[in-house]
């Protein structure tokens, strides 16, 4: 499995509605960010301020000038559906994340394991 290479899938994929945030997510954003806070209405996440409605894309995903390479301008504070992507396999081979390599689709289950471990840091961890 690649690194990630900032190919913005993830969040191109989801943002339209596809993410969740937690209430004590959305909280920390209403007292500490509340620029962030601004796009948040009545639980859903990345609503036009000024028209409330869906958004497209999220309103913090930026493509670098001349690249096919995204950065999040709240990478830090983004919500935790953001930090725990990928989930699993079937999901990156839906998304059509360019981390799999040739032999993650060979070998999914190793690929699974090798992705969780990836993943430790940025997964609550089970009881």
């Amino acid at each position: 499995m690649k690194d990630c290479n900032q190919c913005g899938k993830c969040c191109v994929n989801y943002s339209d509605g596809g993410l969740h945030a937690t209430a004590s997510e959305i909280e920390y954003w209403e007292i500490f960010r509340p620029a962030i806070y601004k796009y948040v209405s009545e639980g859903k996440i990345w609503i036009n301020p000024n028209t409330g409605k869906q958004m497209k894309r999220c309103p913090w995903l930026r493509q670098l000038p001349n690249q096919d390479k995204y950065t999040c301008d709240i990478y830090y504070d983004r919500p935790d559906d953001c930090k725990q992507y990928p989930i699993d396999i079937s999901q990156m081979v839906k998304d059509g994340c360019e981390m799999l390599e040739v032999q993650d689709l060979a070998k999914p289950k190793q690929a699974q394991k090798s992705l969780d471990k990836l993943m430790l840091d940025s997964r609550p961890s089970l009881p």
